[in-house]
């Protein structure tokens, strides 16, 4: 019962200190479920964020899931989940009840506009994180690049890019494995 409390306020704690959405959350979690519980590693983490980018949902949602899931079975899986959305779902609900008497308010329009620089920040340190991690060798470079250019220059689902990066994995290590033997 201790570990289930611990998930849902960890992961409480995230959606409500947490701004702009999924990918802003992604550090926070990452800093929260890797270095502060240790509740997965860093490989596992990036593997969670993968795996949450191509399922339907928010990837953060999807992460908390996933490790919830990895410490408590569902159980824990649910648990997890209703602690990042819950905070969520009560501050959407007040700003709902308010948002129409403020949505002119030029205060509130620049509020929103220093928020969006600051996530971009958030993503942008996920981002390098997550980089020193992956991308450790030319392939993972090669894989980078060409998700990179893909991305920009096509309108593909992101669960294609993961499945191109996969196979090109994939390839590379048995390539490896046959030149060993």
């Amino acid at each position: 019962m201790k570990l289930l409390i611990d998930l849902f306020f960890t992961f409480s704690r995230v959606g409500l200190l947490t701004f702009g959405g999924g990918y802003a959350m992604l550090p926070i979690l990452q800093k929260e479920v890797v270095e502060t519980k240790k509740w997965t590693t860093e490989e596992e983490m990036i593997d969670y964020f993968a795996i949450g980018q191509t399922t339907p949902g928010i990837i953060a949602v999807n992460t908390a899931t996933f490790v919830g899931h990895k410490q408590h079975g569902v159980l824990g899986g649910i648990v997890a989940t209703l602690g990042l959305v819950f905070p969520s779902y009560i501050i959407i609900t007040i700003i709902a009840m308010f948002m129409r008497n403020f949505s002119d308010s030029i205060v509130l329009q620049n509020a929103f506009a220093g928020i969006r620089v600051s996530v971009y920040v958030l993503i942008l340190s996920a981002v390098l994180k997550l980089w020193k991690s992956s991308v450790v060798d030319k392939i993972g470079l090669l894989i980078f690049l060409l998700v990179f250019t893909l991305s920009i220059f096509t309108n593909w689902s992101p669960a294609v890019f993961v499945v191109i990066a996969g196979v090109i994995g994939v390839i590379v290590k048995w390539q490896e494995r046959r030149q060993v033997k």
